[in-house]
């Protein structure tokens, strides 16, 4: 059975991006598939594990738990936004020194929740950080090193 497919605008990482998509797409489908943007995981497809966190507009939300129709005009941020290897955004450089990416499958998930917990709360606590990121799982089990990563960006995030 074919599906119904519309054109769509999604704004993504401050782009606009005019693409027809089958209304039964996830948001992470367009993200990875049709955009090319795969710094968000495909995991466990459930909205469980954190892996395919996105933030829309500022928000964390699990990418695969959102249809790509119910976006409309929506700013969607992704870990692509964030830096890449020659101008590492804090949080990034964070997760470098503190070694808070072990195998990195989860990371993106981890940077974009730490993302918008800094971006509301530049000096959170650790008990803080721990609710800020809830909803992220670790297979690595490297959630104190995450904690600490997070602190991290927030000393960075404070001298800049």
């Amino acid at each position: 059975m074919a599906g119904f497919s519309s054109m769509v605008t999604l704004n993504v990482n401050g782009s606009s991006f005019d693409i027809e998509i089958d209304h039964r797409w996830t948001l992470l489908h367009v993200l990875r598939d049709e955009l090319d943007l795969t710094g968000a995981k495909r995991g466990c497809d459930r909205g469980e594990c954190g892996a395919c966190t996105v933030l829309l507009e500022g928000k964390p939300i699990c990418s695969c738990q959102m249809l790509a129709m119910q976006v409309g005009e929506r700013e969607v941020t992704t870990v692509e936004s964030l830096g890449d290897s020659s101008n590492l955004n804090p949080i990034q450089q964070a997760f470098l020194a503190r070694d808070g990416g072990q195998c990195g499958f989860c990371t993106p998930g981890f940077l974009m929740s730490a993302k918008a917990l800094l971006d509301s709360n530049p000096s959170p606590s650790e008990a803080e950080i721990r609710q800020g990121l809830v909803g992220n799982l670790c297979r690595c089990n490297a959630y104190g090193r995450i904690i600490e990563s997070v602190q991290e960006a927030a000393r960075l995030m404070a001298k800049s």
